[in-house]
């Protein structure tokens, strides 16, 4: 028996037999939040771009190098916008440590999950390793891009068992490419 998330999982799991019942999925459903003042914490920038590295040690070494590279390239072009990386406790200090060896200023690492959440409803855009985590992004109608990127032979291993066209649960539901997905060779 399957408790479902997700009411479009049903016929999957009816297709061969297999008992479900819909429970729903706890970031679809009204959710109770706290007033934070996040002025303390964007400072004087105007615009915020909430990036979501991942939870997983791999996740983080693959993608933060390719995300402080997308800082330095919108840096160019915007001034005015402060970036704020959603991390765990785990990953919090070293976010914060690497983005200081960069030089980058107007980036903040937080772990905190109430003041994760305030921020996220103030960003014009995110960035996100696929997850989850693009439930909460879209609940807050922030509009996002997923990315994700893992070594060569994980991928082709990942490729050869998984047979869905997309990264992204919504997109899955969907069965189309509503948030675009930067995969592998397209997330640089």
């Amino acid at each position: 028996h399957v408790l479902l998330l997700f009411p479009f999982e049903k016929k999957y799991f009816d297709k061969e037999k297999i008992k479900t019942t819909f429970t729903g999925h706890p970031l679809l459903e009204a959710i109770k939040r706290s007033k934070i003042d996040v002025t303390q914490i964007i400072k004087n920038h105007k615009k915020i771009i909430s990036i979501y590295p991942g939870s997983r040690h791999s996740e983080v070494n693959i993608l933060l190098p390719i995300l402080i590279d997308f800082i330095k390239m919108m840096n160019e072009k915007h001034k005015d916008i402060f970036y704020v990386f959603h991390s765990t406790n785990e990953f919090n200090k070293p976010i914060q440590q690497k983005l200081l060896k960069e030089g980058l200023i107007n980036c903040g690492s937080i772990s905190d999950e109430k003041i994760k959440s305030e921020i996220l409803k103030c960003s014009i855009f995110a960035v996100a390793k696929s997850g989850t985590v693009s439930l909460e992004i879209c609940n807050a109608n922030v509009p996002s891009i997923i990315i994700y990127k893992m070594n060569i032979i994980n991928y082709l291993i990942v490729k050869m068992l998984i047979k869905v066209k997309f990264a992204n649960i919504i997109n899955i539901a969907a069965n189309e490419e509503i948030i675009p997905e930067l995969i592998q060779s397209k997330c640089n």
